[in-house]
């Protein structure tokens, strides 16, 4: 069996004395890992780091077996990131959430485009936190726990759409949330789809994300803990911009 595409590097692990378990992230095969022999030594580490795009040619005897890759780098994004703590603490998010939640070779490539375009634009645009916050949407959808923003779930209308229930992950209008408001989620603009680079809207909007990907995408894995990444992340988004309270 063997197969080669282009894919992002998610991570890299020891393996034995000089190899690595590499996992890939690519259109057609989902996460897929495999062994790169001398990947910790000099010439390869510096191709295997998080967030790199790489030509991987996986190979084994049969398709269930974890197999070895052949790994050729194709652009690294370290040098965009290196000098940006919030692009790189951006990128690890990423690459941990997608290790982190994918389905082992399951295929999801619209997720791997939007995945592209998030990742190319760190460290080279001040946009990239919007982006990103678009991304956890879709990788959300994706994975079956999409949120339906597109009207309020009490009351059907469209106007003044300012929260999301918790329970059905979709929209609720002021007037429809009532006495219940205190017990929903918030509902920035920026969650349905208009732009801002204002990181306070966005760590609000990341706050529900937060919660859906806490609290039914964790659930559905077994409880594993989310990736550590992603709080530096929101951490450090807060650092920079500290939150203040948004008029919703």
């Amino acid at each position: 069996m063997e197969w080669r595409e282009e894919g992002t590097v998610l991570s890299a692990r020891a393996h034995g004395e000089a190899a690595a378990i590499v996992e890939v992230f690519t259109p057609t095969r989902g996460r897929h890992a495999g062994i790169v022999r001398g990947g910790t030594g000099r010439k390869m580490s510096p191709v295997l780091q998080p967030g790199a795009q790489v030509d991987a040619a996986w190979r084994a005897r049969l398709e269930d077996h974890l197999g070895v890759f052949q790994i050729e780098p194709v652009r690294s994004r370290a040098a965009q990131v290196m000098s940006d703590r919030l692009s790189l603490s951006g990128l690890n998010a990423i690459t941990g959430l997608l290790g982190f939640a994918l389905p082992e070779r399951a295929a999801y490539p619209d997720l791997y485009s939007r995945t592209q375009t998030v990742l190319d634009l760190l460290g080279t645009s001040e946009h990239w936190p919007f982006a990103y916050l678009r991304w956890e949407l879709a990788l959300l959808d994706e994975l079956g726990f999409g949120l339906d923003l597109s009207e309020c779930a009490s009351t059907g209308g469209t106007n003044d759409l300012c929260y999301v229930s918790p329970k059905s992950g979709r929209a609720v209008s002021r007037t429809g949330a009532g006495q219940w408001a205190d017990r929903l989620l918030p509902l920035p603009p920026c969650l349905m789809g208009e732009p801002t680079d204002s990181l306070i809207e966005i760590l609000v909007g990341l706050r529900t994300t937060g919660y859906f990907l806490g609290h039914r995408l964790r659930a559905a894995l077994g409880d594993r803990p989310l990736p550590p990444a992603r709080a530096r992340l929101l951490s450090l988004m807060g650092r920079v911009e500290p939150p203040t309270r948004l008029r919703l």
